[in-house]
C-alpha cells in the first residue's frame, strides 16, 4: 500500500499544536514561579518578630530637696562635775538623784564648824587691827605738833608714822583673811555650777572629802539643747564643703530609728566643722546644735543626721532601670525616635529615694526603658508605653523624706 503524502494543511496543524503546547507550558511555569514567590514572601513576613512591648519613663528635670545623711552621736551641750573646794565631812545631800537642778542650787552641806571658827577669828583680828590703827593715828597726830616745837625728836616722829602705816597694812591683811575665811565658809555649801539633770551621788553622808580629790561628787548634764557630733569621711569632705559654701544656715534633721525611718520632731542647725582631718580615722568632725525640750536625745545615742542644703533641679532615673556592666559602669536602655532600643552609659554618684541622680549620659526628653529591657537587644523594635510607679510597694517600703545619699551605686 502506497504511503500517503502529508498535505500542507497537516503541517500547519502540527505546527500550531506544538506552539500551543509551548505557550501552555510557559504560562504554567510563570504561574508556578509567581505563586512560589508570593508564598515565600508571606512566609518571611510571618516569621518577622513583632515589636517588643516595654514600659518607658520620659526623663524630665525635677526639683528635689538636697540633703546629705551622715551618722552622728548625741553629746551634752554642757556637762559639769561637782567637786568639793574645801576639806570636810559631808553631813547632808540636798537633791534628788536624777532630778533637774538649777544653777546656784545647793547640793551638799559640808561640816562648817571649823570654817565658822576661822571666820570668827579673822573678824576678831580685823577689829584688833582697826583698834590699833586708831591709837597709832592719834599718837602720830600728837607727835606732829610736838616735833614743831622740838618737844620730840624727828626720829621719834618718823617711827610713829611708820607704825601708823604698818597698822593700816595690818587692817588690809586682816580684811583679806576675813574674805578668805568667808569664801571657805561658803564653800562648805556645794552649789550646782550649771542647770541640768544631775546624776546619782557618788558619795553619801559621813564621807570625808578633800579639795583636790580625783572623784567627783556628782555630774550635771544640760540636755536642752544638745550637740550632734557628726563624722564625715575625708574623701567626701570637699564635696560637702562645696555645698556648704554660701549657705548662711544649714538645717539638720534627725532620724532616730534607721529601720523605721522615724524622724525626730525638732530640727537644728549646723554650727561648725573642723579644719583638719583626723589622721587615725580619715574623717572630719561636724557639730550641729539640736533642741531637746522633751529630753528624748540622751548623750551617747546614735542617730542619722540629714543635712539640708536646699532645693536643686536634677535628672532622676529609677534604680530598677539600670544595669551594671562587668567594668562596674551603669547602663540604661533608651528608645530612639525610630522606636529602636539602644544601650546608654550613664554616670550617677548619688541616690534619691528609689532613683539615681544622673550627672551625665542622659538629657531631658530621653525615654528610658524601666520594664522589659531584659528582652531587647541593640536595635530591637519596641512598643513603648508609659511606666506606672507601683504605689503599693512604695507604701510598704517607705523611703526617708528628701534623702540624698552619696557614694557610687
Amino acid at each position: 500500500m502506497a504511503r500517503k503524502r502529508k498535505t500542507p494543511l497537516m503541517k500547519k496543524t502540527v505546527t500550531l499544536l506544538i506552539l500551543m503546547f509551548f505557550l501552555i507550558g510557559a504560562g504554567w511555569y510563570w504561574w508556578s514561579s509567581s505563586h512560589n514567590a508570593e508564598e515565600q514572601s508571606a512566609g518571611a513576613q510571618g516569621n518577622a518578630m513583632p515589636p517588643q512591648p516595654v514600659s518607658v519613663l520620659e526623663i524630665v528635670p525635677e526639683t528635689i530637696e538636697v540633703t546629705h545623711q551622715l551618722p552622728g552621736r548625741v553629746t551634752p551641750f554642757r556637762q559639769s562635775q561637782v567637786r568639793p573646794q574645801v576639806d570636810g565631812i559631808i553631813i547632808e545631800r540636798l537633791f534628788e538623784e536624777g532630778a533637774d537642778v538649777e544653777k546656784g542650787q545647793q547640793l551638799y552641806q559640808i561640816d562648817d564648824a571649823r570654817y565658822a571658827a576661822a571666820l570668827n577669828s579673822a573678824k576678831a583680828d580685823l577689829k584688833s587691827a582697826q583698834a590699833n590703827v586708831k591709837a597709832v593715828d592719834a599718837r602720830s597726830k600728837r607727835y606732829a605738833d610736838l616735833v614743831k616745837i622740838d618737844a620730840v625728836s624727828k626720829q621719834d616722829y618718823d617711827d610713829v608714822k611708820a607704825q601708823f602705816d604698818q597698822a593700816k597694812a595690818a587692817i588690809a591683811v586682816a580684811q583679806a583673811d576675813v574674805a578668805m575665811a568667808e569664801v571657805n565658809f561658803d564653800y562648805t555649801k556645794v552649789y550646782a555650777p550649771i542647770s541640768g539633770r544631775i546624776s546619782r551621788s557618788f558619795v553619801t553622808e559621813g564621807t570625808l572629802v578633800t579639795a583636790n580629790q580625783a572623784e567627783n561628787l556628782a555630774t550635771i548634764t544640760q540636755l536642752d539643747p544638745v550637740y550632734i557630733d557628726i563624722q564625715q569621711s575625708g574623701s567626701e569632705a570637699m564635696d560637702l564643703r562645696a555645698r556648704m559654701m554660701g549657705k548662711e544656715e544649714i538645717t539638720v534633721k534627725l532620724v532616730l530609728d534607721e529601720k523605721t525611718g522615724k524622724p525626730y520632731p525638732h530640727q537644728g542647725t549646723l554650727k561648725f566643722s573642723e579644719v583638719t582631718i583626723d589622721e587615725t580615722t580619715g574623717s572630719i568632725a561636724l557639730r550641729a546644735l539640736m533642741p531637746n525640750p522633751d529630753g528624748i536625745l540622751l548623750p551617747g545615742l546614735f542617730v542619722r543626721a540629714n543635712l539640708d542644703f536646699g532645693s536643686n533641679e536634677v535628672l532622676l532615673v529609677p534604680q530598677r532601670a539600670t544595669t551594671r556592666t562587668p567594668e562596674g559602669g551603669l547602663t540604661v536602655w533608651v528608645v530612639t525616635p525610630e522606636g529602636k532600643a539602644q544601650p546608654q552609659t550613664i554616670e550617677a554618684e548619688q541616690t534619691y529615694k528609689d532613683s539615681l541622680i544622673v550627672s551625665s549620659g542622659l538629657k531631658a526628653g530621653d525615654s528610658v526603658i524601666v520594664e522589659g529591657y531584659q528582652k531587647v537587644g541593640p536595635g530591637s523594635a519596641v512598643s513603648p508605653t508609659p511606666w506606672q510607679r507601683n504605689n503599693k510597694s512604695e507604701e510598704q517600703d517607705p523611703e526617708p523624706e528628701s534623702e540624698i545619699s552619696g557614694g557610687k551605686e
